[in-house]
């Protein structure tokens, strides 16, 4: 087979970043969706956080709060911006440069000046973000303090470098570069990229990727894009990259590598807790790789998280607890039909399983930190599940199975659960090519998510507690209100994992 060069697959690499877009046509109408209803068919109240078009929450694995439980910061087409979670009120933190003026600039040029949020501190109220350094116009990281704005620039970014997660004490950033990118193999040797800019993208994707700030999109050929870039077997560094001067005396912008390989390597998350802890993904189909992954910042301990035993099992979209012990991931066993959210826990080695129905699963999960209550985004019949009644933000209820004790039982054995379910939120008129990405508040009044449901993508928030006594006249069929300002029905999506 053909090798694949970097250039032919930029449209890739973009495609299966989390790049934001509008998920179906734009209102009719310029009047902002309802500020709140109580949906009918579950009893619970919706309210509209974002103002914005095209605005929309962090990927649901992402921490978007800060240390302080106060603020939750977003995305919009106009810049980075912070919610206020006492009030709901919501203020620009990094607005994005004014587009250019010259009629020959690009949607992608305008792309690269605006802000790229990469996730909010674990230490201090802070947003870190990439952007176009105005003076050296080099990509560059920076951090933004989110209650009185002041910017900070970290590090430049050599040529195609990218960063997509930071540790939990700021000091270091994860990201990957392909080695035949880079001369020697050395990102930090001088000058390293100079002559070699970053490749075309096609304009589709680039007018895609302008549009800073709504949903997660998922890409129209997903599988077979997957499938393409797994096979490309491309030689790739997974690398960690200073932010702070090092115990050592590493200077700010030194990277170090931490595992070479020609899988593709993807979905860099650090622990919340563990500043020395990143987990990663092998990416690709997922019954075709081992997916959940976690290795140390010094490269060591490089050690898979779930072995499959089954031919056709998948485990993926994994995310950290938040006590930065446990990952939680989907597990299907085999794909597309045994559901379950399944844990595994660092400390004890404890492995929780648990199971739901078709109908119950969801694309993303999230939880609350003392694992009472657990939430899911749901999903169209042309997800893996194919669940026929599946589109609903959902509320789940974990419960163990039984009294273990006196059973045939093992620390090895998975521990059995089972999720009882409530909706929230009915998502039949949202198109699920934008993934809602829940995720609870800090106080677990609401579960926030992204819809696209009336057009534009807003952030919504609902509560929940149900609504108890509300005026007659706030309840609505969410379906029925959505239609009205976006007329346009979804269609079902096909992303096989």
């Amino acid at each position: 087979m053909a090798r694949l060069t970097f250039s032919s697959l930029a449209v890739l690499a973009l495609a299966a970043l989390p790049v934001t877009m509008r998920a179906q046509s734009s209102s009719p109408t310029k009047e902002l969706p309802p500020k709140t209803w109580v949906d009918k068919d579950t009893s619970h109240r919706v309210w509209r956080i974002s103002d914005e078009p095209n605005s929309g929450a962090f990927y649901f694995n992402v921490n978007a709060y800060t240390p302080d439980h106060k603020q939750m910061v977003y995305n919009s087409s106009e810049g980075i911006r912070v919610l206020d979670l006492a009030t709901l009120k919501t203020s620009m933190l990094v607005p994005n440069p004014a587009p250019p003026t010259d009629a020959e600039a690009s949607p992608m040029a305008r792309f690269g000046r605006s802000a790229r949020a990469i996730v909010v501190g674990h230490k201090t109220n802070s947003i870190f973000f990439t952007r176009m350094d105005p003076e050296t116009h080099k990509n560059a990281i920076y951090k933004a303090n989110t209650n009185t704005g002041e910017l900070h620039k970290l590090v430049d970014l050599p040529g195609r470098l990218s960063v997509s997660s930071i540790n939990a004490d700021e000091t270091l950033g994860a990201g990957t570069y392909n080695e035949a990118d880079v001369p020697g193999g050395d990102p930090n040797a001088p000058n390293a990229f100079v002559n070699n800019p970053p490749p075309a993208i096609p304009a589709a994707n680039a007018n895609a990727a302008a549009n800073l700030g709504g949903a997660h999109i998922q890409a129209d050929d997903k599988g077979q894009m997957m499938e393409r870039r797994l096979a490309a077997r491309i030689p790739l560094v997974l690398f960690t990259i200073r932010l702070e001067p090092g115990p050592n005396g590493e200077k700010p912008g030194t990277i170090k590598p931490l595992l070479h390989s020609t899988d593709w390597v993807n979905h860099l998350l650090f622990s919340p807790t563990d500043p020395e802890l990143l987990m990663y993904c092998h990416e690709g189909m997922w019954q075709k790789v081992d997916r959940i992954w976690l290795i140390h910042t010094d490269g060591t301990h490089n050690t898979l998280i779930h072995k499959r035993t089954m031919a056709m099992e998948i485990a993926g979209h994994e995310f950290w607890g938040l006590d930065g012990q446990t990952i939680w991931y989907d597990w299907q066993y085999p794909k597309g039909e045994d559901f379950f959210l399944a844990s595994y826990n660092l400390q004890t080695g404890k492995r929780t399983a648990y199971h739901m129905q078709r109908n119950e699963w969801s694309i993303h999960f999230n939880l609350t930190k003392d694992l009472d209550l657990f939430t899911g985004d749901g999903g169209d019949s042309g997800q893996v599940a194919q669940a026929a009644d599946g589109e609903w933000i959902e509320l789940f209820y974990p419960k163990m199975i039984g009294n273990t004790e006196g059973a045939l039982n093992e620390p090895t054995f998975w521990q059995p659960g089972v999720f009882k379910s409530e909706h929230l939120v009915n998502m039949s008129h949202h198109n699920y090519r934008a993934e809602p990405n829940v995720r609870f508040s800090p106080d677990k009044k609401y579960i926030f998510f992204t819809s696209n449901m009336f057009g534009p993508s807003y952030i919504f928030g609902v509560e929940v507690a149900k609504s108890v006594n509300p005026p007659a006249a706030e309840i609505q069929s969410t379906p029925n209100l959505a239609r009205k300002y976006n007329p346009v029905e979804p269609t079902s999506t096909t992303t096989p994992k």
